[in-house]
């Protein structure tokens, strides 16, 4: 080691870097998995890491993130710290599972994949998380699997503060695609020369950002942006070690924030092959919903916010070891709350905040209205682990902007939820969410036996459409923007509060 570098050691997992004396901590521990949800403007508290040796000076932002307790533990904002000694720092953040889909290709309506051969390479893009899995796309069978955390992720951890840093210069393109490019290679593994296609999928913001389009036109209404369609490229347009027969392509969006992960979600969930109205929702940061059959489909998306992934809440972490991930009433009314990994709870990730709070609205400690009972400010949760007010309104806000664009969407269709078939949740959110707790605050509407988590169907409508020897013959898919809907804003502030009690 120089004396221009400065080790750290990451726990639990002792790992070891050398970071430059006197630089950020950002670029260093973002390589390592701790994600900086605000960008590194020390606003959110979400990069939160806690000195185990060494020290770390404590700054104006930490005094905002933190109580005098957990300051005098040694928590600090990572994306506030400067490595100017050696460190031992705990860093719980990395220990996440990344949702795939593993299941062997069916044709789902799609043209046999025995029409194609060769390898093909299928990425689920996401804002946050990477899968991507390699296909033989004679048989439709997995053949490798990789997944990672977005490498822009110090960037911001939604697509807004993403928006931001593209816009004020920063590269994440170049930064997307080496890491993918990476992938593709460990995915490969000295097989690179057989690989006939690369598919991805993803939002619209993931769409620009790795194509190097503009991202401008998104900041702004109507969101419209020009370069919604499928972008093509060659392995040497993006340096990757793949042959210059093979395509890469990224499918196309649908409309303003409503990406090509939503069309193969459709592609996935088959509702356009039938006359059953069937909806889809992704419950995510921007969350998206599509509603309709083999007439046609309506889509739109919502800024929910981060909330569902825990990003704006005060304890909130992402599902990993020390998140608690579920909460139930015990029979003398107590909370029980399930700990990933079986460790002392430390925060509180997307499943366990919905849970949470469904479990105080069944005691009554959270009234609809979204307050805490009996005027105080805190719901305590497991250990130290509690949720504050703002938190609550936090997730009303999220719930609301689902709630609302779900009932648009059917009003634009001229039905009723009655008239739905199916409801499936996407994502890693949707799949791990109680659904039961998410009907309970009124996030989903609708008799529990038509809701169904989905899995990753992004990935899965990726492979479908890698495979397929021609697009999809899909009905007409129209985008709406609720933004412009005059009802929207009436709409959303019904679906704020909660469901009643006695509801």
């Amino acid at each position: 080691m120089s004396a221009e570098t400065v080790r750290i050691r990451l726990e639990p997992l002792s790992v070891e870097i050398e970071a430059p004396r006197g630089a950020s901590l950002v670029s260093s521990l973002s390589d390592h998995g701790v994600e900086f949800p605000c960008g590194g403007t020390g606003i959110c508290g979400g990069c939160g890491v806690r000195v185990l040796a060494g020290s770390l000076p404590i700054t104006d932002a930490d005094r905002d993130a933190f109580t005098v307790e957990q300051l005098e533990q040694g928590w600090r904002l990572a994306c506030q710290a400067l490595a100017e000694t050696p460190l031992v720092l705990e860093c719980g953040q990395w220990h996440m599972t990344v949702l795939t889909d593993s299941a062997r290709l069916a044709s789902a309506g799609q043209p046999a994949a025995a029409a194609r051969r060769g390898l093909g390479i299928a990425i689920d893009l996401g804002t946050t998380t990477i899968a991507a899995q390699m296909i033989d796309m004679a048989s439709g069978d997995v053949l490798a699997v990789e997944t990672e955390l977005n490498p822009q992720a110090p960037f911001g951890a939604d697509v807004m503060s993403r928006i931001r840093a593209a816009i004020h210069g920063a590269d994440l393109t170049a930064v997307v695609r080496a890491a993918l490019g990476r992938t593709v290679t460990r995915l490969a593994r000295g097989r690179e020369q057989e690989v006939a296609e690369v598919v991805l999928v993803g939002n619209t913001v993931m769409h620009h950002l790795f194509s190097g389009r503009s991202v401008e036109p998104l900041t702004h209404t109507p969101f419209a942006s020009p370069d919604l369609g499928m972008q093509s490229f060659s392995p040497r347009d993006l340096g990757w070690a793949l042959p210059e027969s093979c395509t890469v392509r990224f499918a196309h969006c649908l409309g303003g924030f409503v990406g090509s992960d939503i069309l193969a979600g459709i592609v996935a969930t088959g509702m356009t092959l039938g006359e059953e109205l069937v909806a889809l929702v992704d419950l995510g940061t921007n969350g998206e919903i599509a509603i309709g059959n083999r007439h046609g489909v309506l889509c739109a998306s919502t800024a929910a916010g981060p909330a569902f992934e825990a990003g704006s809440i005060r304890m909130g972490m992402r599902a990993a070891t020390g998140a608690i991930s579920y909460v139930s009433v015990a029979a003398d009314g107590a909370l029980k709350a399930t700990v990933i990994g079986d460790a002392e709870p430390r925060g509180i990730c997307g499943s366990g905040l919905v849970d949470a709070v469904a479990a105080g609205l069944d005691t009554g400690a959270i009234l609809a209205s979204g307050r805490v009972a009996n005027g105080v400010k805190l719901f305590p949760v497991a250990g130290q682990v509690v949720l504050y007010q703002a938190d609550i309104r936090e997730l009303q806000l999220a719930k609301g902007a689902i709630a609302s664009g779900f009932k648009l969407l059917l009003k634009h269709l001229g039905a009723r939820a009655a008239d739905l078939k199916g409801i499936y949740l996407a994502g890693a959110f949707g799949n791990y969410v109680q659904i039961e707790s998410a009907i309970r605050i009124g996030l989903i509407e609708a008799p529990r036996n038509l809701v169904h988590a989905a899995g990753n169907t992004a990935l899965r409508g990726a492979k479908m459409l890698l495979v397929a020897a021609e697009e999809p013959a899909l009905p007409r898919i129209e985008h709406v923007s609720l933004a412009a809907d005059p009802g929207f804003q009436d709409e959303f502030a019904s679906c704020m509060t909660f469901p009643a009690l006695d509801a």
